[in-house]
């Protein structure tokens, strides 16, 4: 995070976002029918006023202003409610059927006046302005802003609305903004259409809110994602913030504003296509803990031996690849894909990644063709050819959206557990192997939930209180089942934290102090079990030392005087 003091700034909404004021200036068009209105009113009373009629006993007699007032009100409003003093006078009843017209002609403009008001693009954009202010103002618990719902926006904000974490949306795009109403999510998703390059946008999402946890930019123009990164960093530098980006200099410039991370897929994919090639197992285990919970283990690939690649695109996608495949020491072949189809003999791996998933497609099919045990990386980019590449199965499918939103979803879990990935992805392929069969043996093959539990009084009480009392509790006792410590809930040690010491995958025999953080992979049974140990001083006991201690208080005091 930035080292420069810490500060709050007050981020006002700018006149060219439609507000309050713009709702009463709109509302003003209005003023011109309601003055026609009052007028045709006012003289209507005051000439039923002014015109003499008789009473019963034929005398001259005039209706009051407040009289003239009641009878207009309830004839003008066509309530009819008959209540007449006397029997009215021809003149005053050719006055009434002229206001009655009149006034019918009257409403009949002002509710048309206001039938357009209520269509004006402005008008409604201030109506919806006014109600996403409210509801950003409304949220009482932490949240995140999200802007860009695009592909990447979409998948990221469906996973983190399954895991339970309140978004606000903010997209350039108002048709997407529709799609994320359409969407369903289960949480209450406040989402405007707006430039997400001004900062005071960012100001009404909820940038200036006291429960905004973090700033996701997930736009598609590496522009707009250092202008959010750039305001953040420069109005909310105590709010981490995680972009988006493409291309390497423009990586360097969002860095300058100190984001916790620049994600830039081209060159991620890179990385990971090398790892996948070297050290197959290191891949998949990293892939698989990056997933969302609940994600099936991918499938394991042979390593494969090293040769001469070929990489076809037609943006920076196939120089940042050819790059990295380049400093793992391959010999790699770039090629347009306007010089038709190449020649694959004697190639052992073919990235096909120009933006033209039909053209990518055949590429790759005829390599196959050619060569059958050759290793394709085929590039997607639109969802709608999902089921053509399941078909086909290449070795490696290159997603650039569902890369950024599953590295964000992993980093967005904790800066702890993000760093237990990357400690993941520097192990060699047998210390890889290793892990995962010991993480698969405790739990299975779907992804587990990672939790961190810091060992304090709020946490883990229980657990705090036998400390307290001089006892000793290591890993392997919290991780016991409470019904039975012989046998072990469904949870796997991934990281032990003491001060700024860390340690990954610790030893069961790790002893435990107040003030550490244990990092665990579980499931919901198995932290439903580990609640009730880390909440229960019987249990803990138990697990420690083998005592079953009665856990009420009454069977307490009995056990005692028994003793």
């Amino acid at each position: 995070m930035s080292t420069r003091r810490l500060r709050r700034v007050e981020v006002d909404v700018p006149t060219d976002v439609p507000s309050t004021e713009a709702i009463f200036l709109v509302l003003r068009r209005m003023r011109f029918p309601l003055i026609v209105l009052i007028c045709i009113f006012a003289v209507s009373v005051l000439g039923l006023s002014l015109i003499p009629g008789v009473d019963d006993e034929g005398k001259p007699w005039r209706m009051s202003l407040f009289d003239s007032f009641y009878f207009i009100s309830y004839t003008a409003m066509t309530i009819g409610f008959g209540e007449l003093n006397y029997t009215f006078t021809a003149a005053q009843r050719m006055w009434v059927t002229a206001t009655i017209y009149a006034s019918v002609t009257g409403w009949t403009y002002v509710f048309g006046s206001l039938f357009a008001l209520l269509q004006e693009p402005a008008f409604r954009r201030a109506v919806n302005l006014q109600r996403f202010r409210s509801r950003v103002k409304g949220i009482h618990e932490p949240f995140l802003l999200l802007v860009g719902y695009g592909q990447a926006g979409r998948t990221l904000a469906n996973a983190l609305d399954h895991a339970g974490r309140r978004l606000v949306v903010v997209d350039e795009d108002a048709e997407r903004i529709d799609v994320l109403t359409t969407d369903q999510l289960a949480g209450d998703v406040p989402a405007i259409a707006g430039d997400p390059r001004n900062p005071a946008q960012l100001g009404l999402a909820g940038m200036g809110h006291p429960l905004c946890e973090g700033i996701i930019a997930m736009t598609a123009d590496d522009e707009t994602n250092l202008a959010v990164a750039m305001a953040a960093d420069l109005l909310r530098p105590d709010v981490p913030v995680i972009a988006r980006c493409s291309e390497r200099s423009n990586t360097a410039r969002m860095l300058d504003f100190t984001p916790q991370a620049v994600i830039n897929p081209f060159d991620r994919y890179g990385s990971y296509l090398v790892m996948a090639l070297h050290r197959p197992a290191t891949s998949q285990l990293s892939s698989w803990l990056m997933s969302e919970p609940g994600t099936e283990m991918p499938p394991l690939h042979e390593e494969l031996a090293n040769g001469r690649w070929m990489v076809s695109a037609d943006d920076r996608f196939g120089h940042e690849v050819a790059l990295d495949l380049r400093k793992a020491g391959l010999e790699v072949e770039e090629i347009s894909p306007a010089d038709g189809m190449p020649d694959f003999t004697g190639i052992v791996g073919f990235v096909a990644g120009v933006e033209s998933d039909t053209t990518n497609l055949s590429m790759a099919a005829h390599a196959r063709l050619v060569n059958p045990d050759i290793y394709l990386s085929v590039r997607q980019k639109s969802i709608h050819t999902t089921s053509l590449l399941r078909a086909f199965e290449p070795d490696s499918v290159f997603i650039a959206t569902d890369l950024v939103a599953l590295e964000t979803l992993a980093r967005l879990e904790s800066p702890l557990y993000w760093s237990f990935v990357e400690y993941v992805q520097s192990l060699d392929n047998e210390a890889a192997l290793d892990l995962r069969t010991r993480i698969t043996a405790r739990l299975d093959e779907w992804c587990p939930i990672p939790k961190l539990i810091p060992m304090n009084p709020h946490a883990a009480p229980a657990v705090c209180r036998w400390l307290e009392r001089g006892h000793s509790v290591t890993i392997a006792d919290l991780l016991r089942d409470p019904e039975d410590r012989e046998q072990m809930i469904g949870a796997y040690p991934y990281l032990h934290k003491r001060g700024s010491r860390v340690t990954y995958d610790p030893p069961l025999d790790t002893v435990l102090r107040r003030g550490d953080e244990l990092g665990l992979l579980t499931r919901t049974r198995g932290l439903a079990q580990l609640n009730d140990t880390l909440y229960s001083d019987a249990a803990v006991e138990y697990l420690c030392t083998a005592h079953e201690v009665p856990s009420t208080w009454v069977w307490r005091q009995v056990r005692k005087h028994q003793g």
